[in-house]
Order: structure tokens, then C-alpha cells, then sequence
């Protein structure tokens, strides 16, 4: 049983069902009075008029439920009265039918609990059945019906609203039962997060630390041109390390890195290098940038190298003879990267093609999403490849503040 708003005009489908019972009951009435017509002062369809009267209620019954009810009420307290000291005024004096009520109080008893209060259906049911029944003057051809078509109703339509609102208690508590779990889920995953960030700080960056450090002694007191190169090379690229260590850190703690913020932050490599690289290695590989790239954060701009950077080794690992396009479009939202490549006109070095572990692309992806991106790959038509990623233009890191 639907539940309807109170004071509501009943829905298209409500109406036409409702429309067609009234109707059918219509008939019905149409058939006891040519059983048995009335014949007091008022004409001999005096009492078909009444019930008539009372089936196209049914129409209203979810607008004005209470008016409704009412009707059913004075109508039954009529044919009452009318059976008791005026045989044939508004029932006949020998009556074809057991019922001694509107023939179509139980379907509206019946849908009185879907616009009703519970204890104002119980009186009006409790009066049409006491009317029906006739309790001071029991017999079996009134007591029994008239309980079935008042009492009965209304008992099967409260089960029905019951078990309603049982299955929608039901229904709301394994809904709010999914959210806790899924709350918990989420402060699980955030403690994680939390504690691999506790984790990366007190040991990896504490070593990378100490390996620049190293690397920046062995530059100083090395007299060896070639040792010196290295060891600055080692600590260019430890210090990239630490930055982009201290970018995961902050955005696996929501933001709060516990790494003081750099008095002057190391430059952020550019895609423009790796595409330098792919060519100096024989991939014809373009370069398209527009916007202005200090639009976003460092952070944003080292996930950005790094999708480049992925894509052009998957072109040279599996496309070799290939051509490649990178695509940066800086904007107010953020940055969008694509990368595209041919179809590899020679076969791919085995060596080279199974050197990699096969989850470049998914580790790719989830270091986007960890910033709050979208990575999309897959193949284009005419065999070539496309790796492309949406990147917001900020993430709450220590280095990552708005410029």
C-alpha cells in the first residue's frame, strides 16, 4: 500500500482505479435497487440517490478524508433511522441486502489509514461498526456482516500500514547501517593514510636527508671533477625526492604536512626536458603548451611531469618508430595533460618491453587520484595510444600554497 499525501489530490493512477470502483459500486447499488426500491415520501430512488451520493465520495477520499468519513457516518445514521421508524424512506422495507451501511464503506475504510491518524480511524470505525452491527438488536443476518464490512477493513488496511512502515523502519536502518560502515571504512582508510604518512616521514625522508647530505659533503671535499658531477647529481635528484615525498606526506594527511615549508623550494622539472629526452633518443615527439603554468600549485606540476614522463616511456618501450604529441593546457581550474602516439612501425626490444613490472599505469592513476585528478588511457584509432589526465590546480600540501 503506496503511502499518499494528506490533503492531496489523488495521482492520475489513483484516480482511475478510484473512479472505477466507484463505478462498480455504483452498479452494484443500481442492482439492489431494482431488487428492492424504496417507496416513502421522498420517491422510490430516495435510498439509491443516498448510496450514490456516497460511492462518488470515494473520489475525494484522499483530499478531504475527514469530510469523506462524515458522510459515510450521517448517511449510515440515516438508514438507520430510517429502518428503525420509517421502513421504506431510505431503505426498503424488505431489504435484498444484509448490509446496513452505504455499500461502499468498506473500500473506503480501507483506504482511510493511508490520510488518517490511527486513533481518529478507530472512532469513525468503531461508530460505522456499531451502526452496522446493531449490537442492542444482534442477529445473524446483521452482527456478522456488518463486522465484515467495517471492522474487517479497517484491521486488514492498520496490518498493511504496519507492515509498511515496518519494512521502511527496516529499510532505514540497514541504509543508515551502510553509512556507519561506510564512515568506517573511510576513518580505516584515513587512519592508514595517516599512519603510512607517520611511516614515510620518521624513515624514508629521514634517509633521503641524510643521502643529500652525503652526496653534498662528497661534492665539497672531492677533488675528482667526475665525482663531484655525481655526487651533485645524487643530491639534485635526492632533493627532488624530498619534495615530491613531502607532497605525498601532506596529501596523505588531508593536507597537514608536519615538514616546515621550504625557504626556497626546489624548481619543479619540466615536461619540456622529457620531451627533449625523447627526442635525443630518436622518438619524434612535439610539444604543445598553453596558459600560464605558475596557474598551479608545484605539487600539481610534479604529477603532471610524471604522467608525461610514463607516457613517454611506455612509447619507447612498446612503440618504438613511433611519433608522440604532449599537450599541457594550463587553465584557471586546473591542468589537462595528454599524451598520444602513433602506431610503432618496428617491433618492440624484448629486453626493453619486459623491463617494466606492468602496473605503470595503475600506479600513474593512483597517484592522480591521490592529488584529486582523472587519468584516462587507452588505445586510438589507427593503433595508436592515448594517456590523458585532469588535474586541479591546487592540493593542500605544505609547498602547495597558491601562488
Amino acid at each position: 500500500m503506496s503511502e499518499v499525501r494528506r490533503g492531496a489530490w489523488p495521482r492520475p493512477v489513483d484516480l482511475v482505479w478510484l473512479l472505477v470502483a466507484a463505478l462498480v459500486f455504483a452498479g452494484l447499488d443500481f442492482a439492489l435497487h431494482w431488487a428492492g426500491p424504496t417507496s416513502g415520501v421522498f420517491g422510490p430512488y430516495a435510498g439509491l440517490v443516498l448510496r450514490l451520493a456516497c460511492d462518488f465520495t470515494l473520489l475525494a477520499v484522499f483530499r478531504f478524508p475527514d469530510a469523506v468519513a462524515g458522510v459515510l457516518v450521517v448517511a449510515s445514521l440515516a438508514m438507520l433511522a430510517s429502518d428503525l421508524f420509517w421502513p421504506g424512506l431510505l431503505v426498503p422495507a424488505h431489504q435484498p441486502s444484509l448490509m446496513t451501511v452505504p455499500t461502499i464503506t468498506p473500500l473506503v475504510l480501507s483506504q482511510l489509514p493511508r490520510v488518517m491518524d490511527r486513533r481518529r480511524l478507530l472512532w469513525i470505525g468503531g461508530v460505522l461498526a456499531v451502526l452496522a452491527t446493531r449490537p442492542w438488536d444482534p442477529a445473524w443476518n446483521t452482527t456478522p456482516f456488518g463486522l465484515l464490512s467495517t471492522a474487517l477493513p479497517v484491521a486488514v488496511a492498520l496490518y498493511f500500514v504496519a507492515r509498511r512502515d515496518l519494512l521502511r523502519s527496516l529499510r532505514d536502518r540497514a541504509e543508515r547501517a551502510e553509512r556507519e560502515q561506510h564512515l568506517l571504512a573511510e576513518q580505516a582508510r584515513a587512519e592508514e593514510r595517516r599512519r603510512l604518512a607517520g611511516e614515510m616521514h620518521d624513515v624514508v625522508t629521514h634517509r633521503l636527508s641524510l643521502m643529500v647530505l652525503h652526496a653534498g659533503a662528497l661534492g665539497v671535499v672531492s677533488t675528482d671533477p667526475s665525482v663531484r658531477s655525481a655526487a651533485e647529481d645524487i643530491r639534485r635528484e635526492g632533493a627532488h625526492a624530498l619534495d615530491e615525498l613531502r607532497d605525498l606526506v601532506g596529501v596523505l594527511r588531508d593536507g597537514s604536512s608536519i615538514e616546515p615549508p621550504a625557504a626556497s623550494p626546489a624548481p619543479v622539472a619540466s615536461p619540456a626536458d622529457l620531451v627533449a629526452e625523447s627526442v635525443t633518443v630518436g622518438v619524434a615527439t612535439e610539444l604543445s603548451v598553453s596558459g600560464d603554468p605558475d596557474q598551479v600549485s608545484p605539487t600539481v606540476a610534479r604529477t603532471a611531469y610524471r604522467v608525461v614522463q610514463e607516457a613517454l616511456t611506455n612509447v619507447r618501450k612498446h612503440a618504438p618508430g613511433s611519433s608522440a604529441a604532449v599537450t599541457l593546457r594550463y587553465h584557471s581550474g586546473g591542468l589537462d595533460v595528454c599524451v598520444t602516439n602513433t602506431r610503432g612501425c618496428l617491433p618492440p626490444d624484448p629486453t626493453l618491453a619486459g623491463s617494466g613490472s606492468g602496473a605503470g599505469l595503475s600506479g600513474l592513476r593512483q597517484r592522480v587520484e591521490l592529488v584529486g585528478g582523472q587519468l584516462e588511457s587507452g588505445p586510438e584509432p589507427g593503433g595508436g595510444f592515448r594517456v590523458g589526465a585532469i588535474l586541479p590546480a591546487y592540493v593542500p600540501t605544505t609547498e602547495g600554497a597558491p601562488r
